[in-house]
């Protein structure tokens, strides 16, 4: 049976394509959550106003790809350390995040931060925010899929 996972990790573009080429991700759907603005538009996301952050909602097979192997693809599709931004973006909508759908999603993560942030391979602090998911509203149709739609394997990264 699926799975979900929610990130958030800067621009949604980027981050969808990393988790695309996961085997065992069944789907990927990006959208906005964590804010307090119900159903908004990526134009009302843009303001930076609704509390929104950009993310992923990864579908995916735990029989073949583990929660924490996903994991491990979200601390590397960008950088937790920065607050609010991810390269040229900024805004709390590219705020590092990890929504967790059960209470074995939350200690993972928390797991997998205390050890990212224990290895010594980042120099600043971790910024990433671990929270319990709230509604996801799903992006735009011109926004899924959108490096797959048009040939291109990444963003500006």
């Amino acid at each position: 049976m699926a799975e979900i996972a929610t990130f958030g990790a800067g621009c949604f573009w980027g981050v969808e394509a990393a988790f695309q080429r996961v085997s065992g991700v069944v789907d990927t759907t990006v959208g906005y959550s964590g804010g307090e603005t119900p159903n908004p538009t990526y134009k009302d996301v843009c303001t930076d106003e609704t509390g929104h952050a950009e993310v992923v909602q990864v579908t995916f097979d735990p029989r073949k790809v583990s929660y924490e192997q996903l994991l491990d693809v979200f601390w590397q599709a960008h950088d937790p350390t920065q607050v609010n931004r991810q390269g040229p973006d900024f805004g709390t909508q590219y705020r590092s995040a990890i929504f967790f759908h059960s209470p074995e999603q939350e200690a993972a993560a928390k797991q997998s931060r205390a050890a990212l942030e224990a290895s010594g391979k980042l120099k600043r602090p971790i910024a990433t925010e671990i929270t319990p998911a709230s509604t996801f509203y799903r992006a735009e149709e011109y926004h899924q899929k959108y490096l797959q739609k048009r040939g291109v394997a990444s963003c500006h990264f």
